[in-house]
């Protein structure tokens, strides 16, 4: 559907923290469709346990009032610093209270703005670091929070032992702490969706970060969702699901397919009969829900007939025969032209099974043809990046501002990071650092990580060679640089430049 075009004279985009899949790719996006994101400057949103400075990003907000009509917003960056800020208790309620009428700042300077933001549920676990780091919860007490926040509320009879012997282990003070944190974030949270009603905000959305089925958030969860229930102007401007790092892409591609006057329309696709019923052990809800809210978040609508993007889902037990059908479908569907994402979630039960279809998709030359691939971390991680990346570039192709170079980076990049690092480099540094007598790989000291960046730079620029070489032949590496941007071995960062030969 295209309908009148709203055009974006600038976006303002404040990321979630500075890792690259929060602050980098959205950026990224931006780049597929012709719109330049402003961002704040990078002192700015800290880095891993040092928090970012929320004041100054408000003030670097209102800078942009007078230039800007679209702002996607990380409330958990306004309101304490990032996401791991979020999850410690050093911020008072009226701090983020306050910093967060800057919402209500910039809808009266510009009342015509589209102004989105994403916040998150808080998850079970405290961030996990080193015994001895000095930030809350060091290892072991965060190991034993997450124990006794995924116990039923209240634990079951037959947890009440377990309930207590975490409890005494945890300790009052710690606990108490860690509560009150979680009551501060549901206040915020509660605060985000008074503000959707009043019309501060124009959409929003809570994701629940890393949570399942059964603990402490599931309480959070129900208030929030009868507040949603219960106000026709929430409901209709917000949303409460699974994920956390892909909520800024996801509304970064509703901004840029709204430019287009374009709702995607999206065709989801599964690997196997009943597939969309899968769900990830750290979120609340089946994938097919996820996928449904997710496309709605980036300005879309799921269809059965005449989809603009097909969304392929590979979801983890998926038969050998059944991927020989899967590939051969999307093969189909690129040979007609047809935009087509693909999200594999098998890695949460084999990192091989991913590494094996990954190295299909290359070798079959299909990859290069695919509008969007993405495999990492939670299913709505991987399902949120996929969408955005094929959205951005239909709506870039719609505006006529479409930018070939960059959505091949893009692509390029996700092969990289989710197909080599997670399937070839990351266990190469995990054992490195096993031989090293280094078990815990959470944050690393400088005189470890160093060296560890450098192996990191080393194996995956070889494998980065070879899938340029089969992603998009008659490319070249003009840069890249590789790193470990929050000193552990759970992501990497991957900055490349590439471009055809002469």
């Amino acid at each position: 559907m295209i309908g009148a075009v709203v055009l974006i004279a600038s976006m303002a985009f404040v990321p979630l923290d500075d890792r690259p899949v929060t602050a980098q790719l959205p950026v990224m996006l931006g780049r597929i469709a012709g719109v330049a994101l402003e961002t704040p400057p990078p002192a700015l949103v800290g880095r891993y346990v040092r928090p970012g400075r929320p004041d100054a990003v408000v003030a670097w907000l209102n800078r942009r009032a007078a230039s800007t009509d679209t702002f996607v917003v990380s409330s958990d960056m306004l309101a304490y610093g990032g996401l791991l800020a979020s999850r410690v208790p050093d911020t008072t309620y009226a701090d983020a209270y306050f910093r967060l009428k800057v919402f209500a700042q910039l809808k009266r300077a510009r009342p015509n703005a589209w102004i989105a933001a994403f916040g998150t549920v808080m998850r079970l676990a405290p961030t996990g670091v080193p015994a001895g780091t000095p930030y809350f919860a060091a290892y072991p007490v965060w190991s034993y929070l997450q124990r006794y926040a995924n116990l039923h509320d209240p634990p079951l009879p037959g947890e009440a032992a377990e309930a207590q012997r975490l409890r005494d282990l945890i300790g009052p003070d710690t606990l108490n702490a860690y509560l009150a944190a979680r009551a501060r974030n549901l206040a915020v949270d509660e605060l985000l969706l008074g503000m959707t009603s009043a019309g501060s905000i124009d959409r929003l959305v809570l994701g629940q970060d890393d949570a399942g089925p059964v603990g402490l958030h599931l309480k959070e969860l129900a208030w929030l969702q009868r507040i949603v229930a219960g106000d026709p102007a929430i409901a209709r401007r917000a949303s409460i699901e699974p994920g956390a790092d892909e909520l800024g892409m996801a509304l970064v591609a509703h901004a840029i397919a709204r430019r287009a006057g374009w709702v995607p329309r999206i065709g989801v696709r599964y690997s196997t009969p009943g597939g969309g019923t899968y769900q990830d052990p750290l979120e609340f809800a089946p994938i097919a829900d996820a996928i449904e809210k997710l496309t709605v978040l980036c300005g879309g609508i799921v269809v059965d007939d005449r989809p603009d993007v097909l969304l392929y889902v590979r979801v983890p037990q998926t038969a050998p025969q059944q991927d020989a059908a899967f590939l051969s479908q999307i093969g189909d569907d690129v040979a007609m032209k047809r935009s087509v994402a693909v999200a594999d979630l098998s890695y949460l039960a084999s990192y091989a099974s991913q590494a094996e279809f990954a190295q299909r998709l290359l070798t079959s030359g299909i990859a290069g043809r695919i509008d969007a691939y993405s495999s990492w971390n939670t299913n709505a991680n991987t399902v949120g990046t996929a969408l955005a990346e094929a959205i951005a570039a239909g709506a870039g192709r719609r505006t006529h501002t479409y930018d070939a170079l960059a959505h091949r980076t893009f692509t390029f990049v996700r092969f990289v990071d989710d197909y080599a690092y997670h399937d070839f480099v990351r266990p190469d540094l995990n054992a490195t650092l096993d031989t090293q007598g280094v078990p815990d790989h959470t944050l690393l000291p400088a005189a470890t990580a160093a060296p560890l960046a450098d192996r990191d730079r080393s194996l995956l620029w070889y494998r980065a060679s070879l899938i340029l070489a089969a992603l998009y032949p008659g490319y070249h590496i003009a840069a890249l640089s590789i790193g470990l941007p929050w000193d552990r071995t759970f992501e990497t960062s991957v900055d490349a430049a590439i471009a055809p030969d002469i």
